[in-house]
């Protein structure tokens, strides 16, 4: 996908939607469910910015956006709390770096700029689209010390105990 977007990423982002409403809607017997992204992420993020960067065309948009649409309008996909492990593109970048994961080799830091503004704008100016539940930031710019600090500081928010 990220070697030739226009071409993937309409089959990548239908499958992520698709994989997503499976996710959200599968029962659980735990009290919380935890996601890494959500359908939501995946529409107003990943999306938008192929679409945006011209890397999507008008019409592959449109079928996606009319699928998300009918999602949200006849699917329960209710979400209490959102942790936005709020990251600049630098860190994202380093932290890429350090992975060294094949298919991440090829990820500019363009790619990674304009999905961090694409987050802002939704989650901490909420300017761009609706957003389904609370948000929580926590400043993922962090080590990994400080940022279990601040879990647990909001373990009760984030677990719903």
């Amino acid at each position: 996908m990220y070697m030739d977007p226009t071409r993937w990423g309409l089959t990548l982002q239908t499958y992520v939607q698709l994989t997503m409403l499976d996710v959200h809607t599968k029962p659980t017997a735990a009290p919380v469910k935890m996601m890494e992204r959500s359908i939501h992420s995946a529409k107003y993020i990943f999306v938008e910015n192929l679409y945006k960067s011209g890397k999507m065309p008008e019409v592959d948009y449109v079928v996606l956006t009319e699928w998300f649409n009918w999602i949200i309008k006849n699917i329960d996909l209710s979400v209490d709390l959102i942790v936005y492990l709020r990251t600049s593109p630098e860190t994202c970048y380093q932290r890429l770096k350090t992975r060294c994961r094949e298919e991440e080799r090829v990820i500019p830091m363009e790619y990674l700029d304009a999905i961090h503004v694409l987050y802002e704008e939704w989650l901490i100016k909420q300017s761009s689209f609706p957003v389904p539940a609370p948000v929580l930031v926590i400043d993922a710019d962090k080590n990994m010390e400080e940022m279990i600090q601040h879990y647990e500081e909001n373990r009760g928010k984030i677990l719903a105990v």
